[in-house]
């Protein structure tokens, strides 16, 4: 069985998918959101292979921006 040594929040480096961040991970899966790519799911011992730890840091512009979303406005009705 493989060893997974990515805790949440990694940064790792994938062979296809390049640099993302680990948001899960257990000895069975592992979820990492990757910059140009989202979201993806692995079955660990399978991926660890092309997996490399990345010593960047997390991309602040990726956390913030949902901060940053407009609310819906509803204009009033004109009489």
């Amino acid at each position: 069985m493989a060893s997974n040594n990515y805790s949440q929040g990694a940064q790792v480096e994938h062979d296809k998918f390049g640099l993302g961040t680990v948001l899960t991970s257990s000895e069975e899966r592992i979820v990492i959101k990757f910059d140009d790519h989202g979201e993806k799911k692995f079955v660990t011992p399978m991926v660890m292979g092309q997996l490399k730890k990345s010593d960047r840091q997390p991309p602040a512009e990726k956390r913030a921006s949902r901060a940053r979303k407009p609310k819906a406005v509803v204009p009033a009705p004109v009489h």
